[in-house]
């Protein structure tokens, strides 16, 4: 029997090849350029995954693909990009799947930060941004500076502006202007502080939190990231917090079921939402979670696709007692909230990686530095992400990103530490236009 994929992520192929045969199943990947996976490819046996090459952005060459498909059970969306056509094609199929009417709102960035404000669960309103004279006063008067303006539908960090002043909002209405959006654009508050994202795993209302991811962003003016580590450990109060908040963000915002990447701010107010991305973290974010808990946590993403409750809810929790019983080492935490299975505490190594981006665009040559990773602690690796001979021109979101180091540790964030340093010593090579 056959597991589909959508398009994918572009690292946790062969997790979710092995994922498939632990089920029972094969993975066959729909994909319109192999060339996004080709790291994890050159890893696996030639016969890992079946590989059907359409276009991915027609729904009709994709249906019909999938219908050819013998003895298709499921249908994995783990995107972004495809999770509205991902679910209606589920739909339309018989397959299991969400709601498509629940993806598309977790896809409308706009939609997501007014309903949740509605609710008392986000303190700034989001407002709607048209073509014309009027925008700039718009979000003066309803948003007030800093804002930041943002695709409804954006992904990767693309087409994010901060605006702190009336002259950067204005360039970057302009700029809007030229750029094509997946969405429409939208102004919202600027929210100041550290920037976390929950991992989390629903299914039929009940969420575990897996963890929390840190993540580190450029300087102003770009937004794109550039550093994270995984687990955070927060101080058992804070981390009832953020497991109530998330799950009453999730409900609200309809999704009950699979992976939720929920990237937020922590204020000195407490935890703001970003957005809400409904699949496991990009870049290296699922290799960080399989090391942390100690188990291929792709299993949970076919289960899902399956219809079924993803055994991973229900992992006794390796840490030893659970939140709200007594535990040796220190005073009892507080309990889960009503609704929630008991948050995993990962006791695995915790990991940190850095992306690298060159200086400037142009071709990439390769790579200077890779050679002297193993020199250093955390037994870094690399990923690549980009092969030389490709066009790198967008260095403002990860686009621009040609590879990423991975270091372990014992905490989160000794691993960031060695991740950067590591990091520190890979230098892409990149040929100006002109060959210069």
């Amino acid at each position: 029997m056959t597991i589909a994929a959508l398009e994918a992520l572009t690292f946790g192929l062969g997790r979710l090849a092995e994922a498939a045969r632990n089920a029972g199943h094969r993975l066959c990947l729909l994909t319109r350029d192999r060339a996004v996976y080709r790291h994890e490819l050159a890893g696996l046996p030639a016969d890992a995954v079946d590989i059907v090459d359409v276009d991915t952005d027609d729904p009709a060459a994709c249906a019909a693909a999938l219908s050819a498909l013998p003895g298709l059970r499921g249908l994995i969306n783990s995107t972004d990009t495809w999770s509205v056509p991902g679910a209606d094609l589920a739909a339309g199929l018989g397959l299991p799947g969400p709601d498509p009417a629940a993806v598309r709102l977790l896809r409308d960035k706009y939609r997501v930060r007014n309903l949740l404000h509605e609710h008392g669960l986000s303190r700034g309103r989001a407002v709607a941004l048209t073509a014309d004279p009027g925008a700039a006063s718009a979000v003066l008067r309803e948003t007030g500076l800093p804002a930041v303006l943002k695709d409804t539908a954006g992904t990767s960090s693309r087409n994010v502006w901060l605006v702190r002043d009336e002259h950067q909002l204005h360039d970057a209405l302009a700029e809007a202007a030229r750029q094509p959006l997946k969405g429409r654009l939208f102004a919202e508050p600027f929210l100041a502080g550290p920037v976390y994202s929950a991992e989390t795993l629903s299914w039929e209302g009940s969420t575990r939190l897996l963890g929390v991811l840190s993540r580190q962003l450029s300087p102003e003016p770009r937004v794109r990231e550039e550093a994270a580590a995984f687990p955070v450990a927060f101080p058992a109060p804070d981390t009832a917090l953020l497991r109530d908040w998330v799950g009453r963000v999730l409900k609200t915002a309809g999704h009950d079921s699979g992976f939720a990447h929920v990237e937020f701010i922590l204020t000195a107010e407490g935890p703001e939402l970003v957005e809400i991305n409904r699949r496991i973290g990009g870049a290296l974010v699922g290799e960080a979670l399989c090391r942390a808990l100690g188990t291929n946590v792709y299993d949970a993403m076919v289960d899902t696709a399956l219809g079924r409750r993803p055994a991973l809810l229900d992992a006794p929790d390796p840490a030893g007692p659970a939140p709200g019983r007594t535990d040796p080492a220190g005073p009892e935490e507080p309990a889960a909230p009503a609704g929630f299975a008991d948050p995993a505490r990962p006791t695995g190594p915790a990991t940190g990686f850095v992306l690298i981006y060159p200086d400037r665009p142009g071709t990439l040559t390769g790579w200077t530095g890779l050679d002297t990773l193993a020199a250093f602690p955390g037994a870094p690796e690399w990923y690549p992400t980009a092969a030389p001979g490709d066009r790198v021109e967008h260095l403002t979101d990860q686009r621009g990103c040609t590879g990423i180091v991975l270091a372990g540790a014992e905490t989160a964030e000794l691993a960031l530490h060695r991740a950067l340093s590591a990091a520190g010593s890979v230098r892409p090579l990149v040929a100006a236009d002109g060959g210069e």
